[in-house]
């Protein structure tokens, strides 16, 4: 028999994504603004919204029945589009699938949407949250009180602008000659443009951030300004993590010079070396205003919806319990890298590599040998 509500219910869900798209547009539109970019809605955008708007009257009726059954059976992660929460999300989902025989299922989106589906419940739980990288949501977030935090995954990341070593040192086993050895801080930038040209605007260097859709990307746009780099370099937004990983492997690999925003852990720091670029010391203060100074060590938090921890006590505690390091989570990334494998692959590597760690998560040792007897399946 077709199951006519949960069908009503899927699509339900993802249009909902599909709306939390054109938040995001009207969100970074917001942020332009009060940059000084005057910007409206496309035609095509405000007929989105209505259509939306109508396919949500119509499917309102079954959504409470349907996140109410969801509450009890799928649970939803939000699959940000960087590589360490996709595995973090995948080894937590191995546990709870295996030791609590729960349906589970990755959602892929960006930070804004992501934050607003575990705050209405149709997401339950994120392995990362980069929550410093959105400061004031998630300080409204808390305060409404539907998104949970249950603590750190691993100790505090760091992030920065980067370049390859080999720009400042040489390589003289790739035979590659300093081209910028006295290149220490963002301040020594200006004079090196030319050096980082941008192949599309031949006036400016080039500086590679992350993809619009970062608040972070937003952050290090108003950054350039704030050091007056605007002036010789070009704000290049990347179109995904993948996209911003392989400009830098890419230059990297051929040698040439590159400069980006990209953050630990992950593979590819764990693979190439590069150099973080000196700033002013962290300063509160300046960050909120201009962010002209080093860029915080963000807060790794396990974050999770309110109601549905409160309906799975026992999920809520090994959630609590997880915690791993940046050695940890770059072997896995290294791991997952260099064999060229999926994060559900990587994931269930790490879980037959480090048994004692995950054990350490789960209180009930029923739960725990019924994970280790599915890992000795694969």
């Amino acid at each position: 028999m077709v199951d006519i509500q949960g069908g009503v219910c899927c699509i339900y869900r993802r249009l909902l994504y599909a709306f939390n798209g054109v938040l995001q547009l009207e969100y970074e539109r917001k942020k332009r603004e009060e940059r000084g970019f005057r910007m409206s809605l496309s035609k095509k955008t405000l007929y989105l919204i209505l259509g939306l708007v109508f396919v949500f009257t119509v499917a309102a009726a079954g959504a409470e029945k349907c996140f109410a059954r969801n509450g009890n059976g799928k649970i939803t992660f939000a699959d940000f589009s960087w590589e360490s929460v996709q595995v973090h999300n995948r080894i937590a989902g191995y546990l709870i699938r295996h030791g609590w025989g729960r349906e589970v299922e990755y959602m892929l989106v960006e930070e804004v949407p992501g934050f607003m589906g575990l705050e209405r419940g149709d997401i339950q739980i994120a392995m990362e949250a980069w929550v410093d990288n959105a400061a004031s949501y998630w300080e409204e977030a808390k305060k409404r009180g539907m998104i949970i935090s249950l603590g750190k995954n691993y100790p505090d990341a760091p992030q920065g602008w980067y370049v390859p070593t080999y720009i400042i040192e040489g390589d003289e086993e790739r035979g590659i000659k300093p081209m910028a050895s006295d290149l220490k801080s963002v301040s020594d930038l200006p004079k090196y443009w030319e050096l980082f040209k941008d192949p599309e605007l031949k006036t400016k260097g080039r500086f590679n951030n992350g993809p619009s859709g970062w608040i972070i990307s937003v952050i290090n746009e108003k950054r350039l300004k704030a050091y007056g780099l605007d002036k010789t370099y070009r704000n290049f937004y990347t179109g995904s993590a993948a996209a911003l990983a392989s400009a830098i492997a890419g230059a990297y690999e051929r040698g040439n010079p590159v400069l980006a925003y990209y953050w630990e852990p992950t593979p590819l720091l764990g693979m190439y070396d590069m150099t973080r670029l000196e700033e002013p010391p962290y300063d509160e203060k300046v960050w909120n205003d201009t962010g002209a100074c080093e860029m915080p060590k963000c807060r790794v938090l396990k974050v999770a919806n309110r109601d549905f921890l409160e309906e799975n006590p026992e999920i809520e505690e090994m959630l609590k319990r997880y915690r791993t390091s940046l050695e940890l989570t770059n072997e896995v990334l290294a791991y997952m890298k260099k064999n060229a494998v999926t994060p559900k692959d990587a994931a269930e590597w790490f879980l037959k590599t480090h048994p004692k760690l995950w054990r350490s998560w789960i209180a009930n040792p029923k739960v725990q040998e019924k994970i280790a007897r599915s890992l000795e399946q694969i």
